[in-house]
């Protein structure tokens, strides 16, 4: 990162980003329980009652499906889901959740798009995700069979997959091509996960790369990092970019 963009990225703004803005957060953990997200029902209230704070009244929470360490359903997930539900209704919480799911590229997704198993958000959108050790093989037919079988694919975290640091322009035009959506974590933007992850996610602003956002919180920590820095001016940035969360 040059100079100039290390400076520009730190700069702040007096004003903090309104999250209200954005109308949705799509991609969290917070079913208790199930994933390495919300551990407890008192800590999925802590994390909703921080979200409403921050301006959002709505999420789309997102559990990890990975079949050798998450072997989540959807019957678990929407089981789980009414759980929140009810605690919400008893503690008069003014927020709505839903849930859809995030799924890990291994061996068995294909065969669970096939057999339509996916949960979805939105105009069928399916939120999956990469390892970030391993740049895996055969993308384009894991795509391929999410279209034909009537789902939109959108690519969790874009910015963190370091074999795509190099040439981000390439791979984001590749998967442009093959009508996948990007998503970025919002405290990309904070540093929370590295310079390198930082810089990506900045120049999925600045270049207009990215479809939709999302907190990727897994602990009330996450949302506590994100306060602290909404006054950075890329926060502000997103105003201007036609986000799909603002649709859903």
């Amino acid at each position: 990162m040059g100079i100039f963009q290390s400076f520009y990225s730190k700069k702040k703004s007096k004003i903090p980003y309104d999250l209200s803005d954005l109308g949705v957060d799509v991609h969290s953990h917070l079913i208790p329980g199930i994933d390495d997200g919300s551990q407890s029902m008192d800590q999925t209230l802590g994390m909703l009652l921080k979200f409403h704070e921050l301006g959002i009244r709505r999420l789309i929470t997102t559990p990890h499906i990975m079949s050798d360490i998450y072997k989540n359903t959807p019957e678990v997930i929407l089981n789980g889901l009414e759980s929140v539900k009810k605690e919400i209704e008893t503690f008069g919480i003014d927020i709505q959740i839903e849930a859809a799911a995030e799924y890990f590229y291994d061996e068995f997704l294909i065969e669970k798009v096939k057999n339509k198993e996916l949960l979805t958000f939105g105009d069928n959108y399916v939120l999956f995700e990469f390892s970030f050790s391993t740049e895996p093989l055969q993308i384009a037919a894991l795509i391929f069979a999410m279209k034909t079988n009537g789902y939109q694919p959108i690519l969790a975290h874009f910015e963190r997959y370091p074999y795509y640091f190099k040439h981000p322009e390439k791979h984001v035009e590749d998967f442009k091509n093959k009508g996948v959506k990007l998503q970025m974590n919002l405290n990309s933007l904070t540093g929370h996960y590295g310079p390198k992850v930082r810089k990506q996610a900045e120049l999925m602003i600045d270049n207009g790369w990215l479809d939709i956002v999302g907190s990727d919180c897994h602990r009330i920590e996450h949302l506590n990092i994100l306060e602290n820095n909404l006054t950075l001016n890329y926060f502000h940035k997103l105003k201007d970019l036609p986000l799909i969360n603002r649709n859903l």
